[in-house]
């Protein structure tokens, strides 16, 4: 097959997981400029979350087929079909967004067809510190026939350099929320009913448990009940119902249970600290909600917004998972004093001001642009 240089509209093909709430509005921005004639081709249905199920009026939508296998971090799927999908497409750029069978079928129908090929990550260096050599060498070989870069934040951008790759080929699309919807309703101090809110997956990789530890010995410190709320699911909640039960004269624990993302932003506007102890998330968009929402985030260092939008003391905190005395002194005191909850809440919403859907799609664009040679590179030394 020989590639047909580009006419007018780039014509993308896209080869991700599953539709995702905090990908899904760039697809349509991206389509809706212009530009790009967007092919969106997803592994699977949606598997958390049906309501998102990524279909489009602006862009082309396609499934495959092929078994997909979610795991705690991390999933599988293969489907050789992906490569007769790409040759119906035609595209002029193709974007992978991993390294899975799948994604490296469509890697290596782009350079057997000569098609520019764009690799996209929401990795940083920290989540793939466990990689075997086997890995990195699949990363150096699509890394190698690869025209331009994606990464969902800084940490991304570290990974990529991590390879070699000059900074000025990577650009940023960042990993976003609704903030216009999660920020609807900006209530005060006083008018929240939670103090703590927990929103994710109840696994020990989320650290459930240690939320709870907090709240108990918050409310020591205060000399009051607290109020947790968590909002998930997972197979850690009977021991989290448990423990919950234990401290019950100290903290009022209650579960929500998974929500939709229209019901989401409720309980973001109910809750006056956001707790993330994350012990590895590449980058945590339930912290973009929470900012949106004006909630004041204390958060573990092993995600990507620790450092970038949350910046310790400035727009939130950053606390290490050992140190559980420093998330109980920086609760006590969002609790504690009114003033500095509200100075929190105010920079939070700011800090989340620049995470946007257009951003991210602009980054994409930009990204096209170069795997084409048709734009100079963004600014960025080598």
């Amino acid at each position: 097959m020989t590639h047909s240089p580009v006419s007018r509209r780039i014509r993308c093909a896209v080869v991700t997981n599953v539709p995702a709430p905090y990908r899904l509005p760039m697809w349509d921005i991206l389509a809706a400029g212009g530009e790009v004639d967007l092919h969106v081709i997803y592994c699977a249905a949606a598997h958390i979350d049906p309501s998102q199920d990524g279909r489009s009026s602006n862009h082309a939508v396609h499934f495959l087929a092929g078994r997909y296998q979610a795991f705690d971090t991390r999933f599988t799927h293969a489907d050789l079909s992906v490569c007769q999908r790409l040759s119906e497409i035609r595209p002029d750029v193709v974007i992978t967004n991993g390294f899975i069978p799948t994604f490296v079928f469509a890697f290596a129908w782009s350079v057997l067809h000569r098609v520019p090929h764009v690799t996209m990550t929401d990795g940083t260096f920290e989540t793939e510190s466990t990689l075997t050599w086997k890995h990195r060498l699949v990363r150096r070989v699509v890394f190698a026939f690869t025209r331009a870069f994606l990464g969902a934040c800084e940490g991304s951008v570290a990974l990529y350099r991590s390879y070699g790759i000059a900074r000025d080929r990577i650009h940023v699309t960042p990993l976003c929320a609704d903030n216009a919807r999660f920020g609807a309703v900006i209530r005060s101090f006083e008018e929240r009913t939670h103090d703590f809110l927990f929103c994710g997956r109840y696994m020990d990789l989320k650290n459930p448990l240690m939320a709870i530890r907090i709240a108990r010995a918050v409310a020591q410190r205060l000399g009051r009940r607290v109020s947790l709320r968590f909002v998930g699911k997972g197979d850690l909640e009977p021991a989290m119902r448990e423990m919950a039960q234990a401290c019950a004269s100290e903290v009022e624990v209650s579960f929500a249970g998974y929500l939709s993302q229209e019901a989401l932003p409720l309980e973001y506007a109910a809750s006056r600290v956001f707790l993330f102890p994350t012990s590895m998330d590449c980058w945590g968009v339930v912290v973009n909600e929470a900012c949106a929402a004006g909630v004041p985030c204390v958060v573990s260092p092993h995600t990507g917004v620790a450092g970038e939008m949350i910046r310790d003391g400035e727009t939130g905190f950053v606390c290490a998972l050992k140190d559980e005395a420093a998330w109980v002194d920086r609760c006590t005191r969002l609790l504690a004093d009114g003033a500095h909850w509200q100075q929190l809440s105010g920079a939070a919403q700011r800090a989340v001001a620049p995470y946007t859907f257009a951003r991210a799609a602009d980054g994409v664009r930009d990204a096209l642009r170069q795997a084409l040679g048709q734009a100079p590179a963004p600014v960025g030394a080598a």
